[in-house]
Formats: C-alpha cells, sequence, structure tokens
C-alpha cells in the first residue's frame, strides 16, 4: 500500500468502528476515578486491548496501561497518550455521589487512543516502527492527602502521573509522544496548535501559633491571623509581576481553626505558584515565602512549608506539530486550525516535553469551560474521532520510509533537561 491509502484504511476502520469507540467514552464518564485509583477504566483499556490483540503491561504507577502495537521493523517508537484520571466537581451531570466527575474531558483522550489503536492495527506491518498507545494516571494535581498517603505506603514517590512514569523508566525507549486535549466552549470542527501553557510549583503552609479561650485572645497566638496577613501580602506582590510572565498565584485555607471559641493554633494553605517560565515560578515563589515569613513575624507565630515540584511549563516540539497539523488540514481544512493561544492550566505533558519531542493541541467538540459544571461533550466526531484520526495518521507520517520522519523530528530536539536533572528537579535539587 502507498502512504496515502493506508491513511485512508486507517480513518475507515475508525469510522467503521465510532459506536465502539463512543460506547467506550462513555462507559468511562460515567465511571469517573481520581489519579492513581483508575482500576476500572484501566480495567477497559486492558480489556480493549486484549480484544485487538495489542500486547501491554501493566500496571506502571499504579493503574497505567502501556501497549504496543509493532511495525514490520524498529527504527522508531513512537506514543500516543490518553489520561484515565477525573476531578471533583460536585454538581456536574456525570459526577458521582462523591463529586469525582470527568470535567476535563479525559475520558475522550482514552476512548481517542484505543480509536487510534483501532485505525493502525490493520496496517501495524506496513510501518517501519513500533506504536505505543499509554494510558497514563493521575494528571490532576489533586487530593495531595491522598496521595501522600500513598507516598508514606512506598506506592508512589511523586504526585503526577508522568512525573511517577518517568522516574519509573515507563517513557525509555520513547522517540516521541503525541496527545489531544479538549479545547474549551469550542463546539467547532478546529484544532488549537503550538499553544503554551503554565507550570506551576505546588505548597502546603502551615501558620503555627497558641491556642487560648476566644474570650482571652490576649493569652494565645492567633495562627488565623498570621495567615490572613500572609494572602494579603501575596496579592499585594500583584502588580510586581510582569504580564509577559503569567504568574497566578491562588491560595485557599484548608484548615482554619478546630472550633469557633478558641484561637486557632493551626491554620493550613495549599496554593499553586503558575508562570509561564521556570524563572518566573521563582519569583512567584518567592514573593509567597516573603509574604509567609512577614506575616509570621508581624504575629509571633511560625510557620513551615511543604514544597512539591508542580508541573513544568510545555516545550512543543515544532517539527512534531508540523507533521499533525498537516493531517488535520487533509480532515477539517487549514483555515479551522489555529495557533498560538496561552492555556493558563498545567499538565504533566510538560515535564514529558523536556525530556523527549512532545505536542498536546487541543481539538473542538465541547461545549464549557474545562473544571466546570458546563462542560461536556457536543459533537462526539468532532471531540474523539477526528483526533483518533488525526494521531494515527502522524503515525503512519513518522513510521513510514524507515520511519524518516520520526527520525528527523528526534534529530530536531533539543532537550530541556536530562532524565538525571529532571529527577533532581523533582527531588527540589535544582
Amino acid at each position: 500500500m502507498t502512504r496515502e491509502q493506508c491513511k485512508k484504511q486507517v480513518c475507515d476502520a475508525i469510522d467503521r468502528a465510532a459506536e465502539e469507540i463512543f460506547a467506550i467514552a462513555e462507559r468511562i464518564l460515567n465511571e469517573p476515578e481520581m489519579g492513581y485509583r483508575e482500576e476500572k477504566t484501566a480495567a477497559l483499556v486492558r480489556q480493549t486491548f486484549d480484544k485487538l490483540g495489542i500486547g501491554y503491561t501493566y500496571p506502571h504507577a499504579l493503574t497505567g496501561v502501556k501497549g504496543t502495537l509493532p511495525g514490520r521493523a524498529h527504527h522508531a517508537n513512537i506514543c500516543i497518550m490518553g489520561e484515565l484520571d477525573g476531578l471533583k466537581c460536585a454538581g456536574h451531570p456525570h459526577a458521582l455521589a462523591d463529586g469525582t466527575a470527568h470535567a476535563c474531558g479525559h475520558h475522550t483522550q482514552i476512548a481517542a487512543m484505543l480509536g487510534a489503536a483501532i485505525g493502525l492495527q490493520g496496517i501495524a506491518g506496513e510501518l517501519d516502527g513500533d506504536v505505543t498507545f499509554f494510558a497514563v494516571p493521575a494528571e490532576e494535581f489533586i487530593d495531595l492527602d491522598g496521595r501522600r498517603a500513598l507516598r508514606e505506603a512506598g506506592k508512589i514517590r511523586y504526585f503526577g502521573g508522568k512525573q511517577q512514569l518517568v522516574a519509573e523508566g515507563a517513557f525509555d525507549g520513547i522517540d516521541a509522544a503525541m496527545m489531544i486535549h479538549a479545547q474549551p466552549d469550542e463546539p467547532a470542527a478546529k484544532l488549537y496548535c503550538r499553544g503554551h501553557n503554565l507550570g506551576f510549583r505546588a505548597k502546603t503552609i502551615t501558620f503555627r501559633g497558641k491556642a487560648a479561650h476566644g474570650s482571652t485572645p490576649y493569652d494565645g497566638t492567633n495562627a488565623l491571623n498570621a495567615a490572613a496577613l500572609a494572602i494579603l501580602g501575596i496579592h499585594a506582590n500583584r502588580e510586581t509581576f510582569r504580564d509577559e510572565e503569567h504568574i497566578r498565584i491562588h491560595p485557599i485555607i484548608t484548615k482554619g481553626g478546630d472550633v469557633v471559641n478558641s484561637v486557632p493554633d493551626e491554620v493550613c494553605i495549599d496554593t499553586y505558584v503558575r508562570g509561564a517560565a521556570l524563572e518566573a515560578i521563582r519569583k512567584g515563589n518567592e514573593a509567597v515565602e516573603r509574604s509567609c515569613q512577614g506575616a509570621a513575624q508581624m504575629i509571633g507565630a511560625g510557620w513551615e512549608c511543604e514544597d512539591l515540584a508542580g508541573y513544568l511549563p510545555i516545550r512543543e516540539s515544532a517539527a512534531l506539530s508540523a507533521v499533525l497539523e498537516e493531517n488535520a488540514a487533509s480532515l477539517i481544512g487549514r483555515e479551522n486550525l489555529v495557533f498560538g493561544e496561552t492555556i493558563t492550566g498545567s499538565t504533566d505533558v510538560g515535564d514529558l516535553s523536556m525530556l523527549l519531542p512532545v505536542i498536546q493541541p487541543s481539538v473542538g467538540g465541547f461545549t464549557g469551560n474545562l473544571h466546570s459544571l458546563e462542560f461536556g461533550v457536543s459533537d462526539p466526531a468532532t471531540a474523539i474521532l477526528l483526533p483518533a484520526k488525526m494521531m494515527a495518521m502522524t503515525a503512519v507520517d513518522l513510521l513510514w520510509d524507515g520511519a524518516a520522519g520520526a527520525k528527523t523530528v528526534k534529530e530536531q530536539f533539543v532537550p530541556g533537561l536530562t532524565k538525571e536533572e529532571y529527577i533532581r528537579y523533582l527531588e527540589g535539587e535544582i
């Protein structure tokens, strides 16, 4: 077959399996699970791989499933990813009783990844490289107490799923990786390419005072007052941040005291410090710590801080993106490609992009903002089948003719960190 014949066969296979692929997305939507606990979704992925005859390894980072479709030669290995986890969005139409919901579109990512596997299965013998389909856990950086418990039990070391996967070596031997995210509030068949996002650092701050009866506050030291002053101090720093740094700091008080008639002696704040680059994140982080130090001194309280390596800003591979863009243009028209928009959220795909060529464009077919009650799929064909076709066609291009495309993408990539440096970053050493 020619390359174009392979691509047509891939797309035809995806179209024929449309109802099966939609059913996968629907089942995941109605059974959302939090990060590192995605047993039902991981089982569905394994069942689908079994049905397709795709060999896989499991588990990776507790719940990750990694399937490989071998080509006729093994000159490169291209990874197509989908994220397993949901998040908390109480009141969402598809939320469970505890508020867990797929309000970020991860259910469509898994369905699109499996759709790409369905499409590529019949033509793998034409390719000069392998395709890895990777269902990855715990992208949402939430449920920190639950993840602390997993860490204390020795089950994970890092809170982000791809952080843990990199440390375990699950991406060793992968030459390039891609995934297509949901574009919020975009019902049309459009693809948003080469965008930017923010990285972040996570902080848990504890102020410690001295308890006393509420009627004799002069006998105590009010930790809540210290926390309130710290939040005001953070706000007072906002005008010192440059627009292009995109610094975002959004603290919440997770513990404000125990009982109303006692002076609070322990108050806890969780916050992210987001920024467009590592230097911006460091600048915001310094402002937070100055504010906490000054607030504690003003009240006479103590304070301590636990820092967690959050996610790094994404560095998309222009060479890899160009291949996917050509395939997207053939499906929806070049006029429906949108370039360079900034997404102020964060993703652990950014971490992966420091180590190997990675892209994460976003596709339409959705209504509502991410993580909101209104978020949902408006057009399943656009939200699920379209990215499945784009990624599968891109894999064909990369692995054609001795995997020349994949080799070019890899040659043009300049790592931001070595794997060893990245692990040191996660450990807070750099």
